[in-house]
């Protein structure tokens, strides 16, 4: 069975550079398109032209140089808005000029002091401006999930009719439910003139934590493009995070039957490009590119993924450019990990020595986060007594050994295992190394 596609829409450089602290300059922006481009999204918005001229720069150097992706620039739905952002986009290969005016009663009251009739004709004529100068328009009504649903309705059929080709619904605030946010894309599609012209899209702010969730649903009721940025990055709380949305259509495709283009091997080094060019750390726990997501500490937990990876990771690192999964040597650590770290230092011990330094071993790993490559190996001359006699397996042919089971990497930080992960030919079955499970 054929797989629907997915367009994806990237908006780092543009929702996601109005994150404070993760501006960019010209050079930054398009630095971060190549690599946008080398992951494969189909939609890159590049900025918001009329904001600045640096971001108009952007987007005209974006345009120019960047020619498989579709290239979007924002405009409000004003026409010295649509105007710049045409300017700044004329020499794309493809360009889209992306309108939006914002459609619910706080937003018309207390923002932009109109009517809702003014709403609506000014949706209207800023979408046909936009078409009379580029074929590619895609307009969000902004705060759509707190706009009362029949005016809603309207106004998507009145930019339809101007000659949008992208009905972007917009969860502004980041208020919807999952289960509310797919029944408003169904609805659209079932109340909307013309819907089976244009494309649906959908754009999830993240302020309870739900902006994946909410793109998934929306992709579930008919969406058929997502906007979503690198790190999930963004206004406040931040957008629907690419990466994850990406992997959740690759690791679960009986729930989510979707292809998108993206190369997901090119997500992690997307996510540390990003990072370097912003100064902004990657969360330890964030999902599929944070530092701890393909790490182990727990007993339990490094001794399943020796014996076979699939019992603790639901995808492999290498399938989003992670170079190797890590286990980390910390007091929820088992024998199992530490006796595979002392061999990758030269080191081999019989049960009865492994058992002292893993005595040991807990008790510092009790005081400290991480117990790092100079902590062991005091930890193995005491044990032994004599320093002169500690070591009894040459350090090359440790490294050999170790092969058999983990890859060797001698740059890796000292607290980590990095590993590529195969059936390793023994293991114990030890209950100290089941005290930390899930």
């Amino acid at each position: 069975m054929e797989r629907a596609r997915i367009t994806v829409f990237d908006t780092t450089l543009r929702d996601g550079e109005q994150s404070p602290g993760c501006s960019m300059n010209v050079q930054e922006k398009l630095r971060l398109a190549h690599q946008l481009d080398r992951l494969g999204v189909d939609v890159i918005e590049a900025g918001f032209p009329i904001a600045s001229e640096g971001d108009f720069a952007a987007v005209q150097a974006i345009a120019a140089t960047i020619r498989r992706p579709i290239i979007a620039a924002l405009a409000r739905a004003y026409a010295p808005d649509i105007e710049r952002a045409w300017q700044a986009l004329k020499g794309a290969a493809r360009p889209r000029i992306h309108v939006f005016l914002a459609t619910s009663d706080i937003h018309l009251q207390y923002k932009l002091k109109i009517s809702r009739q003014q709403c609506l004709e000014q949706a209207r004529d800023s979408v046909r401006l936009a078409k009379s100068l580029c074929a590619d328009v895609e307009f969000s009504p902004e705060d759509a999930t707190r706009t009362d649903h029949e005016f809603l309705y309207a106004v998507l059929n009145a930019v339809v009719e101007a000659g949008a080709t992208t009905l972007n619904i917009p969860d502004t605030v980041g208020y919807s439910m999952p289960a509310e946010f797919g029944e408003l894309i169904q609805s659209i599609r079932q109340r909307v003139r013309g819907i089976e012209k244009v494309v649906i899209s959908a754009h999830c702010h993240n302020d309870l934590g739900l902006a994946v969730a909410n793109s998934l649903a929306a992709i579930a009721a008919g969406a058929r493009q997502v906007e979503c940025t690198i790190n999930g990055i963004g206004e406040r709380a931040g957008n629907a995070s690419m990466e994850e949305i990406v992997m959740a259509m690759r690791v679960r495709p009986d729930r989510y039957p979707y292809e998108t283009g993206v190369a997901s091997e090119q997500l992690f080094p997307a996510s540390q490009l990003l990072s370097e060019i912003t100064g902004v750390p990657v969360q330890p726990n964030k999902a599929v590119t944070g530092r701890n997501a393909f790490a182990h500490e727990a007993g339990i937990h490094q001794d399943g993924m020796l014996k076979n990876p699939l019992t603790y990771e639901i995808m492999t690192p290498h399938s989003v450019g992670v170079p190797d999964s890590k286990l980390v040597l910390g007091k929820h650590s088992g024998r199992h990990a530490l006796g595979l770290r002392c061999e990758q230092l030269g080191f081999q011990f019989d049960r009865r020595e492994l058992d002292e330094i893993y005595r040991r071993f807990v008790v510092l790993a009790d005081k400290i986060k991480h117990v790092e490559e100079h902590h062991l190996l005091e930890l193995i001359q005491q044990a032994r007594g004599v320093t002169g006699r500690v070591p009894t397996l040459h350090a090359d042919s440790a490294a050999v050994a170790g092969q058999k089971r983990f890859s060797k990497t001698s740059a890796a930080p000292p607290t980590e295992l990095n590993i590529t992960l195969h059936s390793p030919a023994d293991h114990h079955a030890d209950q100290e190394d089941y005290l930390w499970g899930v």
